[in-house]
């Protein structure tokens, strides 16, 4: 029976700024405090970063809270399957996740693409998104993106949605369009928007309703794919929401890490879903988890470092409306403690 080699572990907050104010529907950030979580052991280090879900209130402090009130049993050699319960699923548990996994790849000399069981990453085409701003001011913007191929939209049910999609399809008429309304609507102002949705050509429809209200669009038959977002939290939701929606949104801060990440994709494909990928705004520190799970997606949404006033060495790096895979400084196994 082998026994677990203890860790030394730092956990602190990483306050960063976004360019500009980014608004969706009852929230505006222009700043997020991240966590990121480092474990090291027999001089190798792994790294793992956390934004937190905002619509469960996690900031900084309480997941780092979270963290700290359970270093001991992280520190006495944690794996991750034992992590998956030691903490529930959310920011904490993610940070955590994610430098367990960058850890193994220091220590076994192999990729997490290759310990997660896939082939060599692709890059990812991703979208770039709009927050919500006047329908000339989003247009703009989007003309402003000359090299971006996929814009999603955010959409807050203020009766200005309509015109915000004709903007910047107007501005944008090649890119691939997706929408979010971050709960924003009910059925019937789903159905009132649905029209102008299909005319302008947008592809995706994420979250029009509320969390607990999803059963309200059974038999809306959306000729546009319905993407479950923040109904999705983590792979216990699946079953259900299998019926109703199309598409999966996985972010590693719901689902409490690349673990569970994994997990979800896998599941919802089994399931007939399609799957697709997202971020809470986070540095090249969060992309690089979410880009693996990103090789298994339709649709990838991972532009959080694009956001940010300024990302960590090594950055991010996107060319022609790709993010280049895999981001640098995470899940290769070169990594060593300082």
């Amino acid at each position: 029976m082998s026994v677990a080699k203890p860790l030394s572990m730092s956990a602190r907050i990483d306050p960063v700024r976004l360019k500009t104010p980014f608004r969706i529907t009852g929230h505006v950030m222009d700043k997020v405090d991240l966590v990121v979580c480092t474990l090291a052991r027999a001089g190798r280090e792994g790294r793992g970063e956390a934004t937190g879900v905002y619509y469960h209130a996690e900031t900084g402090a309480s997941m780092l809270a979270q963290i700290e009130a359970v270093r001991a049993q992280i520190e006495a050699g944690i794996t991750r399957e034992a992590l998956q319960t030691l903490l529930p699923a959310g920011g904490a548990r993610n940070a955590v996740d994610c430098a367990l996994w960058d850890l193994e790849c220091a220590e076994s000399g192999e990729a997490a693409w290759k310990r997660a069981g896939l082939p060599a990453p692709s890059n990812l085409l991703t979208t770039f998104t709009l927050g919500a701003d006047t329908p000339d001011a989003m247009g703009s913007k989007a003309a402003g993106l000359k090299e971006v191929k996929a814009l999603k939209l955010k959409l807050i049910g203020d009766g200005l949605d309509a015109e915000r999609v004709r903007a910047v399809r107007a501005a944008a008429p090649d890119v691939w369009i997706g929408v979010d309304a971050n709960q924003a609507f009910d059925r019937a102002g789903t159905e009132a928007l649905m029209p102008v949705l299909v005319e302008e050509k947008v592809s995706l429809l994420e979250q029009p309703c509320a969390i607990g209200a999803d059963e309200s669009l059974i038999g809306l038959n959306s000729p546009i794919p319905l993407a479950a977002d923040e109904s999705a939290q983590t792979s216990a939701d699946i079953a259900r929401l299998a019926p109703i929606y199309d598409i999966i949104n996985i972010k590693l801060d719901k689902s409490g890490g690349l673990t569970e990440g994994l997990k979800m994709a896998h599941l919802a494909r089994e399931h007939g879903l399609g799957v697709m990928v997202g971020n809470m705004v986070g540095t090249s520190l969060s992309c690089g988890p979410a880009a693996i799970v990103g090789q298994l997606c339709d649709v990838v949404d991972l532009d959080g470092p694009w956001h940010l006033s300024a990302d960590r060495d090594p950055a991010a790096i996107y060319e022609n409306g790709y993010l280049l895979c895999p981001p640098r400084g995470w899940g290769l196994p070169e990594r060593k403690a300082a």
